[in-house]
């Protein structure tokens, strides 16, 4: 007389025959003896633990509460039937265990703020140890994180005063680049001033130097210009012009006067210039009676 049973596609059979492990049989028709074969069903599809909040103490002594999901499979139904009783129990028990070492070795701000790290180590943790079960962790997901209040109370207080901080330096860095623009500015406006001063101090300048140039020419041709009038000047004219002078030395009101040491052989000449003016002069005269005494 044999017990036939059926065992579903998910399903696998473990067969024990007197106590003794006779092999993993299904999906299909599975024929036992009554009595002496005894078969143990193992579901191989992936489930998951759901796990309540767990109280955890973090590295600088703060409480969280985590609450988080394991999802595993069972690839090996042998070794989870003879290897462990309830290899649910174990893995939730070890997911427990594992999420609070990894929770110590943490601060509640990196708790908070590194979930996918926690997930990769608690899987890590706990894949290790399930291997041996013929079970596998294909994930581990934190759902919620939840701080004690005085703990919330103070990230409160801590994220605000962050937030005070950083707008006061978003504050003065704006105040300090404003400053640098305005120093920048004035820089820039300073230097083109003094470049304007520059550029006027030289276009003065080389006016300047334009018209001394233009006076010096101008007072050499005039020089030139003098020097050969006073070639074709005789002495007599020369005479002439001391004689104005002195006759306006004379009208003058001054009570001394130098005059040049030439002034006396200038009037010498001119004296006799006149005297052999006035000489001439009085032969024709004479020479004018003499004709009209003989006429």
């Amino acid at each position: 007389m044999f017990f036939i049973s059926v065992v579903r596609q998910y399903e696998r059979a473990v067969i024990f025959r007197l106590g003794r492990y006779t092999g993993t049989r299904g999906p299909g028709l599975v024929i036992m003896v009554p009595f002496i074969d005894r078969g143990v069903r193992v579901d191989m599809r992936e489930f998951v633990i759901e796990e309540p909040k767990q109280t955890s103490i973090t590295k600088d002594n703060a409480l969280v509460d985590v609450d988080f999901v394991v999802f595993l499979q069972v690839v090996d139904a042998e070794a989870a039937v003879i290897n462990i009783s309830n290899f649910i129990i174990a893995v939730r028990n070890l997911a427990t265990t594992s999420l609070r070492a990894v929770i110590g070795d943490m601060t509640v701000e990196d708790v908070l703020a590194r979930r996918e790290e926690i997930n990769s180590r608690l899987q890590a943790k706990i894949a290790g140890e399930t291997v041996r079960w013929g079970v596998t962790v294909t994930s581990i997901e934190i759902r919620e994180i939840t701080p004690q209040h005085d703990i919330q109370d103070a990230m409160t207080q801590l994220l605000t005063a962050d937030r005070t901080k950083r707008a006061q330096i978003t504050e003065s860095e704006g105040q300090r680049q404003s400053a640098i623009n305005v120093a920048e500015g004035n820089k820039q406006a300073a230097i083109l001033e003094a470049e304007g001063v520059r550029e006027s101090s030289i276009l003065r300048a080389e006016g300047s130097r334009q018209a001394q140039i233009l006076q010096a020419e101008g007072f050499s041709i005039g020089l030139e210009r003098i020097y050969d009038v006073a070639q074709g000047v005789d002495s007599n004219t020369m005479g002439l012009q001391y004689l104005e002078m002195m006759k306006q030395l004379g009208d003058g009101q001054s009570t001394k006067w130098i005059i040049p040491m030439d002034l006396a052989s200038v009037a010498g000449n001119l004296s006799s210039t006149l005297a052999g003016i006035s000489g001439g002069a009085r032969s024709e005269s004479q020479d004018d009676g003499s004709a009209n005494g003989e006429s």
